[in-house]
């Protein structure tokens, strides 16, 4: 079976391998990584409030740590959400028509909407001490991990091929059986690339979480994000040149110690493989699969895994499955009722909230400048589709280019748009260039990732016997175009286009405001709106715009990217 090597030993069966010192070197390393990371964890507020923030380069290494640690954390916590809430919205239509609005809502909630709504209860959960701020930080990390990797495993899960799927009813396979055995794996390579863009995503957002408000106390917490933020304010780019590259070495460093092994072990999940062409490898993947102490320590937890596989009570072999009840409709016209009726309780609170200190005037001005940032998205979306969906088929369809390419879009998604600002100020103002128009890539930069990512996931799906027919009926140009690459890609490609989505309109929140020092400009904008509501702490305002800014997303989704969503899904599905 492929994904499975010999275990080699050199100095027989009772000595120590150079696997074996290998991988309790990358375990050590990897708990005095967590270790040095996590002790100022318990330290009081007020002791980290007298300790200001240093811009000197000998400070990076330790910064980095923190902020990386936060990131990883965010990401577990991404994970298990994924799990829960995707599958929940796949197996369930009635749990379907609330969990998939509901998550076009929260990834358009920016993230200083989050921050400013949970960051009371995550202090109070350690009061005075540095915890309740790391958990604030962890949570808004995750808001802009988590809606990705949400969308990305539904598609997965609703794509999952009919003979598949066949094969485990004809196995009698339980449900959790089917989800692990089969659901899961089918959908790992794909969400695998979805986490190494939310990993590099968050960090458009990092800035953020790592100021946290209190009341008008804001706690700065060390990490690289609040060390760029102190950068930018003081106008000193030797240092924005210190994180960029501490930046860069994280990366690297996460790439091959954590996504290049996973890359290469969901190699073995997917759905075809293609001949002739050299699986990923890695060599901590290599470690790990030749070392015995991994295995003697690994042993019991799998073993104990699959007993669960035993332990399953929801379905027996043998047992028929119910015939539907009757009344089902009259059940599910109850459900949309009651989701109606939920949804118009929600907005009247909202109203009534926001309407006892704003005008109607202005809730209409509110609405005219979520037009204009739609107008920015809509543009930019489809600007970055020309660019990034033919790039992401090529990279897709040559595996050793995508190794290659992988560590450099990761980089180029984990730039943080902040980082941009000296260059974007300076040459708007001396260019005399308008804000309106040259802001507005700022909000493209950190989320047409998503776009590429998800194309070279789907580009990389495509089935070997669908390229051999093009092969030998001599498909090619523009009829290989339409006729292969884009009907295999165009799943992935919404799953993507939709989150891009999303998060420009969160990213409008820091790009349609940039400053550099003394220097501000401003693009109109729904973005820049919620900016100064934040800043001034007007919190009915920042309420309208982020229900504004909801409303767009949800309306934009449900009358064009969801039929798009749904026309690929029945179109293009395997099987």
């Amino acid at each position: 079976m492929r994904g499975t090597i010999p275990i080699s030993v050199e100095q027989g069966p009772r000595g120590i391998t150079r696997w074996d010192a290998l991988a309790v070197l990358l375990t050590l390393s990897v708990l005095v990584f967590v270790a040095e990371a996590s002790r100022h964890l318990l330290q009081p507020l007020a002791e980290l409030q007298r300790t200001p923030l240093s811009l000197a380069p000998e400070y990076l290494p330790e910064y980095a740590a923190r902020t990386t640690l936060r990131m990883l954390l965010a990401l577990v916590l991404s994970l298990i959400f994924t799990f829960i809430y995707a599958t929940l919205a796949a197996k369930s239509r009635r749990a379907e028509m609330v969990l998939v609005p509901l998550l076009d809502i929260l990834q358009s909630v920016p993230i200083l909407g989050f921050i400013s709504v949970t960051v009371v209860f995550f202090m109070s959960l350690a009061p005075g001490r540095v915890l309740g701020a790391e958990f604030a930080a962890i949570f808004a990390i995750f808001t802009s991990q988590a809606w990705n990797m949400a969308f990305c495993f539904y598609q997965s899960l609703r794509t999952v091929p009919v003979e598949l799927q066949e094969a485990a009813r004809t196995f009698r396979l339980s449900p959790w059986m089917t989800f692990w055995r089969l659901e899961a794996p089918f959908g790992t390579p794909h969400l695998i690339w979805n986490m190494m863009m939310s990993m590099s995503g968050s960090w458009f957002f990092v800035v953020a979480s790592e100021a946290i408000s209190v009341g008008n106390t804001t706690v700065t917490l060390p990490g690289i994000g609040s060390y760029i933020a102190l950068a930018i304010e003081q106008q000193n780019l030797r240092a924005v040149c210190w994180a960029i590259g501490a930046m860069l070495i994280v990366i690297l460093l996460y790439d091959q110690l954590l996504f290049r092994p996973l890359v290469a072990w969901a190699d073995r999940f997917r759905f075809e493989q293609q001949a002739g062409v050299l699986p990923p490898r890695s060599w901590v993947l290599d470690v790990l699969r030749h070392s015995r102490v991994v295995a003697v320590v690994t042993e019991p937890l799998a073993r104990l895994w699959r007993r669960t596989f035993r332990w399953s009570l929801f379905h027996r072999a043998g047992v028929s499955v119910a015939p539907p009840r009757k009344g089902g409709r009259w059940a599910d016209w109850l459900w949309n009722v009651f989701v109606v009726v939920l949804a118009l309780l929600a907005l009247w609170q909202v109203a009534t909230f926001v309407s006892a200190s704003i005008t109607w005037s202005e809730a209409g001005n509110a609405l005219l400048l979520g037009f204009y940032t739609l107008t920015r998205v809509i543009i930019l979306i489809a600007l970055a589709t020309l660019v990034w969906v033919p790039i992401g088929v090529v990279v897709g369809t040559h595996p050793r280019l995508a190794q290659f390419i992988q560590p450099i879009a990761q980089f180029l998604a984990a730039f943080p748009a902040n980082v941009l600002f000296p260059i974007a100020v300076s040459a708007i103002v001396v260019l005399k260039l308008d804000p309106n128009i040259w802001l507005s890539p700022l909000m493209i930069l950190g989320t047409q990732w998503y776009i590429l990512f998800n194309v070279v996931a789907g580009a990389s799906a495509i089935p070997s016997e669908m390229r051999d027919v093009g092969t030998n009926l001599q498909v090619r140009g523009w009829l290989w175009w339409k006729k292969i690459a884009l009907p295999a890609v165009f799943p992935y490609y919404v799953t993507g286009a939709i989150t891009a989505s999303g998060g420009s309109w969160n990213a409008s929140i820091v790009a349609e405001v940039a400053s550099w020092g003394t220097t501000k400009l401003q693009a109109v904008g729904l973005g820049a709106y919620i900016a100064q509501a934040t800043e001034a702490g007007d919190f009915p305002r920042i309420v309208l715009g982020i229900a504004v800014m909801s409303l767009y997303v949800v309306i934009v989704n449900r009358l064009f990217w969801r039929p798009l969503y749904w026309y690929a899904e029945r179109k293009f599905r395997l099987g």
